[in-house]
């Protein structure tokens, strides 16, 4: 059989490796059914504070033109409705880029309200901003959080007239395991074998830009340190049901770095000092750059990886966004 080139031989590799996941023993004690809900604002804030005591906590933000609607269901398996919330300027009257906004918590924690402060702000500045839920490694195993994206990208496609969506336009963004996430929909959009259950849509899951805020880009990059199971059990674990030594292949075919080609879409980086939480993002730049795909790094010296989620960091980080963005996307 010939492939068109490497990357399709390893896909095919890496669908063969997920199918045969399901034959073996996997780590299934952290399925629990139970929501994990240690990883908050106000944890973050509190864990944060102890080195940074300039942080400060975002208030709540609000602006009188900017609807919010919350717990849209974007799709539903059996009885599970998986919801999202959408922030759009009420008085738009033409065609504006839609921002998937993809909360961290290394694939186990965290909640789609950790990021509305960041919503409501990039919608008052003309965008149209969706936080959608997904279902973390204590429901579900990869590549389950990665169907859920891409649903709620088909989604926003499907609904682009209501909410005045550019479908051209339509940005991943995400933190820390959200920004692998989204760094990952950037790289394998349309791909069969990350689409998960597609129900009578058309609709295409490909990105047009990607915002990777901390977000790892290789599990098994030098630089990665995810997977390091000795004191407990890591989150990829966790989210893979092997380990990276059991099954470092799987691993591999999770890492956004693996697909990284001539499709991957314009990417912005904005990362902390904590080098670890940007594995392989040089890499994957080179790459970028060797098929004339533009990209950006903006790094905050001396700064935590919840960094986006606080003040002093808050207003830049939504700064370089805004501006990488509008470059973009400029006619």
């Amino acid at each position: 059989m010939k492939f068109q080139n490497k990357n399709s031989a390893k896909i095919l590799v890496w669908g063969f490796l997920i199918f045969i996941q399901s034959l073996n023993a996997q780590y299934l004690k952290g399925i629990t059914s139970v929501r994990d809900t240690s990883f908050t604002n106000a944890s973050a804030f509190q864990k944060t504070l102890k080195y940074f005591p300039q942080t400060k906590l975002v208030p709540k933000i609000h602006f009188d033109f900017v609807q919010q609607k919350n717990d849209i269901v974007y799709c539903t398996y059996g009885k599970r409705k998986m919801k999202l919330d959408v922030f759009f300027d009420k008085n738009a009257k033409k065609k504006q880029t839609a921002i998937i906004i993809i909360h961290g918590g290394g694939w186990r924690s965290g909640n789609r309200q950790q990021h509305h402060q960041m919503a409501q702000k990039l919608a008052s500045l003309g965008y149209v901003c969706f936080t959608p839920e997904y279902r973390l490694s204590t429901e579900a195993l990869f590549p389950a959080a990665i169907y859920d994206i891409k649903a709620s990208i088909r989604w926003i496609r499907e609904n682009a007239e209501k909410y005045h969506v550019n479908p051209d336009q339509i940005v991943a963004l995400g933190f820390s395991a959200g920004g692998e996430m989204g760094a990952f929909m950037g790289t394998t959009g349309n791909m069969p074998l990350f689409e998960g259950e597609i129900t009578n849509s058309d609709s295409k899951s490909q990105v047009n830009a990607v915002v990777s805020i901390d977000g790892t880009l290789s599990f098994v990059h030098q630089e990665s340190s995810e997977g390091d199971d000795s004191k407990k059990i890591s989150a990829g674990t966790y989210w893979f049901g092997y380990s990276r030594k059991e099954n470092p292949k799987l691993w591999e075919a999770a890492s956004p770095l693996s697909y990284v080609s001539k499709a991957t879409p314009p990417t912005l980086f904005v990362n902390s000092s904590i080098a670890r939480m940007h594995a392989g993002r040089d890499d994957y730049r080179k790459v970028l750059t060797e098929n004339g795909i533009y990209s950006e790094v903006h790094e905050f010296e001396n700064s935590p990886h919840s960094f986006c989620l606080f003040d002093p960091w808050f207003e830049p980080t939504i700064q370089y966004i805004d501006t990488f963005l509008t470059k973009i996307f400029s006619k």
